[in-house]
């Protein structure tokens, strides 16, 4: 098969989350053979999520006008999560033709839900009306979770990496660079790890009353950013917390640096629960295999109501994660359902199961069919 070189379009919008699907995505071409551009316009991310690069990978700036000096015409146009494609790459390469005869594949990648519309809208062609490209067809991408969609991203050799994984000595190397709030510094006898990767959940008062009054002592492992600046105001603010803290003990508090994208994933197979926010740490937190809780990204007409039952649904999920999730979520009111572990763990296991039969995202958009444009 001819490899082919790749444009792949980014916006960062807010909380990284667009540039960490497309980087994973980039990569995960990449290590296919494929060669790619990635265009983002605020690239600053990648300093912290991918230092290291990637060959095959070659970042670039999105300017206006966009540069296009020098660079070989690409076979595949991207534009992810909505986003437009620079006008100037249409208008240079309207009328080229690759090697195998056909105009560049022009893909519009969506974003990831487990709606119904996901299946009826998954490769739908689009006219483009009007502009040098008028006439040209552009594909509508769609991730899902069902055979009839686009598939999750999911790197070739993720199974081997998973299993080659040592959770407690990446958790030795990783303690000296934790910050430690409440709670004993030391990991205790029988505690179980929770890492915590959210906005500003609602329940999240809740969840850590929860776990301090619970038996078992438990270790929170809390990402840098919106996540720790939420739990480290709210026990700021709530005395009740406090007082709890203090009268039980059972909850210890530990804050993380910045992980880049293969740490992240080491901290999901590292704890013994997960709980996540957006598109790449759901994801990312299927493929672990542990038990999980997804804070979706609020949206102001409550649609994300929809799409969370609609995955809640697609993943089978008990009745307790599914209350977990309304309550959680903001959707309901009422008390937060005590995490149920060992539950949740068959469920994301044969969840994640299912998922591994069907055919990766890269995978099906390297064999999308060039006869149908």
């Amino acid at each position: 098969m001819t490899h082919r070189i790749w444009d792949i379009f980014c916006q960062v919008i807010d909380n990284f989350g667009d540039i960490g699907v497309c980087w994973r995505f980039s990569a995960d071409l990449a290590a296919r053979g494929e060669q790619v551009r990635l265009w983002v316009d605020d690239p600053s991310a990648l300093a912290w999520l991918a230092p290291q690069g990637c060959p095959g990978v070659q970042v670039r700036h999105w300017t206006q006008p966009l540069d296009l000096q020098n660079l070989p015409p690409s076979d595949v146009w991207v534009e992810a999560f909505g986003c437009a494609l620079a006008p100037e790459l249409i208008a240079t390469y309207a009328h080229y033709t690759c090697a195998n005869g056909l105009k560049p594949l022009w893909i519009n990648l969506e974003y990831l839900s487990a709606e119904n519309y996901v299946e009826r809208c998954h490769a739908l062609p689009s006219l483009v009306r009007d502009g040098p490209a008028a006439g040209r067809q552009k594909w509508f991408f769609y991730p899902g979770f069902t055979p009839r969609t686009g598939g999750l991203l999911r790197e070739a050799h993720l199974a081997q990496r998973q299993a080659d994984f040592d959770a407690d000595a990446w958790l030795h190397a990783l303690w000296p660079h934790l910050q430690h709030g409440a709670g004993s510094p030391n990991r205790q006898p029988g505690e179980q790890t929770i890492a915590l990767f959210c906005y500003e959940p609602p329940a999240l008062a809740a969840l850590l009353e929860q776990l301090a009054s619970s038996p078992q002592p438990t270790r929170l492992l809390v990402t840098a950013g919106r996540a720790s600046r939420t739990v480290q105001t709210l026990l700021l603010d709530e005395i009740g917390l406090q007082r709890i803290f203090h009268l039980r003990g059972q909850l210890s508090i530990s804050y993380l640096p910045t992980l880049t994208q293969h740490d992240f994933d080491h901290l999901l197979w590292a704890a013994d629960c997960n709980l996540v926010r957006g598109e790449d740490s759901l994801v990312r937190a299927i493929w672990a295999g542990k038990p999980f809780a997804w804070h979706i990204y609020p949206q102001d007409d409550d649609a994300h109501h929809a799409k969370l039952e609609a995955f809640l649904d697609t993943a089978q999920a008990p009745a307790s994660l599914r209350q977990f999730h309304r309550v959680w979520n903001g959707l309901e009111g009422g008390p937060l359902p005590a995490l149920d572990l060992a539950e949740w763990g068959a469920n994301a296991r044969a969840f994640a199961a299912r998922l591994w039969q069907l055919p990766d995202l890269s995978a099906q958009l390297l064999q999308f069919s060039p006869e149908n444009r």
